[in-house]
């Protein structure tokens, strides 16, 4: 766990098991806050730095729902993350080891919650996963990257199993922005419960 200081012991049996909310439920990004709140709540403390480290890349529909979260999160006014990962910046496979470098120099003993787009069966398109522990960036299309984050949210967001490249490439864009309108004010509406107080919590 070196790699991941933040991370407090958590048993097995104390950790919840993974979640799977769909973009088009119309209580989305409300369970998803909730969600992520009870695993933030597991792994640190509140007075440890955040970071929101958003991966992919705006070259690739697909590929580009890492970038969308992270631009939204670093555009809100109430954002209370250290933000990796925007449209203008991306994290990718190229840069990604670098940019761990600089995270764990910059922001030591931080938590890290890792975004990403992944593919998966046809009936798992358009779902949300949010699951403790890092995420592998990169495993759908057979890239060998650094495991990534103490907590990790991917979106469904095509079907995977055969050209995985041409499948993003070919991604809609609505499915990729509504799944990263619901992350990004997810991941807000925590940040404002864990620096304010659940009673300043506004719906969005």
């Amino acid at each position: 766990m070196e790699e991941y200081p933040a991370i407090t012991h958590v048993t097995a049996e104390a950790t919840p098991s993974r979640t799977h909310i769909h973009y088009e439920d119309p209580d989305a990004s409300e369970r998803l806050a909730a969600d992520i709140t009870e695993r933030v709540g597991l792994c640190c403390s509140k007075e440890i730095p955040w970071v929101l480290l958003c991966i992919g890349t705006d070259r690739s529909t697909g590929d580009s729902l890492g970038p969308l979260v992270g631009s939204k999160v670093a555009a809100a006014q109430s954002n209370p993350y250290h933000v990796y990962g925007t449209l203008s910046e991306p994290v990718h496979a190229r840069n990604l080891k670098g940019k761990l470098q600089e995270v764990h120099k910059l922001h030591r003993n931080a938590l890290i919650i890792a975004v990403d787009a992944s593919l998966g069966y046809p009936e798992n398109v358009g779902a949300i996963n949010v699951g403790v522990g890092p995420l592998l960036p990169g495993a759908g299309v057979n890239k060998s990257l650094p495991p990534v984050g103490h907590i990790h949210v991917t979106a469904v967001v095509n079907v995977g199993g055969f050209m995985e490249y041409a499948v993003l490439q070919n991604t809609r864009l609505n499915v990729v922005m509504r799944q990263a309108e619901v992350i990004a004010a997810a991941l807000l509406r925590v940040g404002r419960e864990a620096r304010e107080g659940p009673s300043a919590v506004v719906a969005t």
